[in-house]
């Protein structure tokens, strides 16, 4: 056992010894694992040095920690900087932007058109869900059987405009590839022109159609209340709404038949007694489409009862729904010969491809009407009205040449209107970026007087603070000095950025170009747009 443990010991020792010289083991130390020193086996001498060096060690350590500690709080003041910054670079590298985005007869087949119409209940809450895209601050529809157009305040203009072509198409289900075929798009003044041209009706199919100003109007009215259907947009469709009403007044644009159906009612109108229908009998053979339009401006030029004849009744009692204060009799067409020997005035507007009245039919008709010679007012193609039917001295006969004459000269007269129309448009356009300017200052004024007050109310904290007690009576002098101080410091720039009716108030452009000085010299647009920011996401979390 001895002898065992004695070569157990002599192993040790002869695996321990190299050359005469102790091989030293490895000893991490236990305050910075990074650093390896190094402890002899068998040397007591070196315990004190071991303290030493440990004491080394936890210096090292504090330095250390203290370096780590001061570059992470740099870099995380760097990193704080550039999340700053991109957020508001984000948004300062494209100012605010108003935009039309949209799809009307001019640029779009109404297969397209139809997937994009919003029925007028569904206005309000496409504008709540426009202004829930992220760079989307207001926004309106314009939605009518002839254009499907979205307006809208944009933080960010080509970021807007591909976040509102996304939502067009996830409600059409149209693809967005096929939508940028057909859509067309105007920024700031253009877009601004575009619906004052709209409204005016110079954009209409019909030029200086009057339908689409009373749409416009209704854009505004359900708008009203609606969060994202603010100031801005708010001001622009009451602009356009004023544009609109101007140009129809001024211009008279809208006198004048531009459309057959139209040309036709008002041909006979000149030739009634009194200019009035309220005493003849009216007929109108044909209940499609033209003779439908022929019924409806009948109805809009105070013709209050009429008898329509038709192959069948499912035509006439459609149009009868809708025009529920007008009295409609239908009569077959198998009654129209005795329908139109006591009508005064005669419609036709069919698709037969003959004559339906010969001159030996309509020369038996009775004289006894109320007018001196019986109307015929033939729109048809080919003709329902055998020309000699003019020959009687009982009858006067238009037809379809006669009404395009009276529509081109109307259509000629329009476009001389139009070209007035634009220099009231120009003028209303003028208006309306005066105030749109305007209403930029007032954040710049709010924004100014907070920075100013932020300041004051620091600098007169610490000049308390180092003064020490004083009485109330010389704590509120230094305030009321500090106040009076601001007050005055404000003086001048508020009487340049704000107009408040005065005569001698800045041109649009200079007060402008002074808001713009002021927001440089204190760093107020970053201020701005972040305020601007931080209710674009308060109203999202809503």
């Amino acid at each position: 056992m001895a002898a065992a443990a004695g070569g157990f010991a002599t192993s040790i020792a002869s695996s321990t010894q190299s050359n005469g010289n102790l091989r030293s083991q490895a000893v991490p130390c236990p305050q910075i694992q990074s650093q390896t020193f190094y402890k002899p086996l068998d040397s007591r001498r070196t315990s004190a040095s071991n303290q030493r060096l440990c004491l080394k060690c936890e210096s090292a350590s504090q330095n250390l920690s203290s370096i780590h500690k001061e570059e992470s709080k740099r870099s995380n003041v760097i990193a704080l900087e550039q999340l700053k910054a991109s957020a508001i670079d984000r948004y300062t590298k494209e100012k605010s932007s108003l935009i039309v985005i949209g799809l009307n007869v001019h640029t779009a087949p109404v297969d397209v058109r139809e997937k994009l119409a919003i029925p007028e209940a569904q206005w309000p809450r496409a504008i709540s869900d426009l202004c829930a895209l992220n760079h989307i601050e207001e926004a309106a529809v314009l939605s009518t059987c002839n254009r499907m157009e979205i307006y809208a305040v944009a933080l960010s203009q080509h970021r807007g405009v591909k976040e509102v072509t996304e939502w067009m198409s996830k409600i059409s289900g149209v693809p967005a590839s096929e939508l940028c075929q057909h859509r067309f798009m105007l920024y700031n003044k253009d877009a601004t022109r575009h619906l004052f041209e709209v409204a005016s009706g110079l954009d209409s199919i019909v030029l200086g159609e009057g339908q689409i100003l009373a749409q416009v109007k209704q854009v505004k009215k359900l708008g009203q209340g609606v969060d994202g259907f603010n100031r801005k947009i708010g001001g622009l469709f009451e602009h356009a709404i004023i544009t609109g009403k101007r140009v129809r007044t001024e211009t008279n644009i809208s006198s004048g038949s531009v459309s057959v159906s139209s040309a036709a009612v008002e041909l006979a109108l000149t030739k009634l007694p009194e200019s009035s229908y309220a005493t003849v009998r009216v007929l109108v053979i044909g209940a499609g489409k033209m003779g439908k339009l022929v019924i409806k401006h009948l109805a809009a030029n105070g013709c209050k009862e009429m008898v329509v004849v038709n192959r069948t009744e499912e035509k006439v009692a459609v149009i009868r729904e809708e025009l529920k204060d007008i009295q409609i009799v239908y009569k077959p067409l198998s009654e129209m010969m005795g329908c139109a020997a006591e009508a005064d005035v005669i419609f036709t507007c069919t698709a037969s491809e003959t004559p339906l009245f010969f001159k030996e039919h309509v020369q038996t008709f009775p004289a006894d009407t109320e007018m001196a010679r019986r109307l015929f007012i033939d729109i048809s193609v080919p003709r329902n009205v055998e020309p000699c039917v003019s020959d009687l001295e009982t009858v006067e006969v238009y037809n379809v040449d006669n009404l395009k004459d009276v529509v081109a000269a109307n259509k000629e007269d329009r476009l001389r209107k139009a070209i007035e129309a634009q220099a009231i448009i120009s003028e209303e356009l003028q208006n309306f970026e005066a105030w749109k300017d305007s209403l930029e200052a007032v954040p710049t004024i709010k924004k100014l007087r907070a920075y100013l007050e932020r300041i004051r109310a620091s600098e007169v904290d610490k000049c308390l603070s180092k003064i020490g007690d004083i009485t109330d009576k010389q704590k509120k002098a230094i305030y009321d000095l500090s106040m009076g101080m601001m007050k005055k410091f404000l003086h001048g720039p508020m009487q340049q950025l704000r107009c408040d009716g005065r005569s001698d108030c800045q041109k649009p452009e200079e007060m402008l170009e002074i808001m713009h000085a002021v927001n440089r010299m204190f760093d107020l647009e970053t201020e701005i747009i972040l305020e601007t920011v931080r209710t674009k996401m308060e109203r999202t979390k809503k």
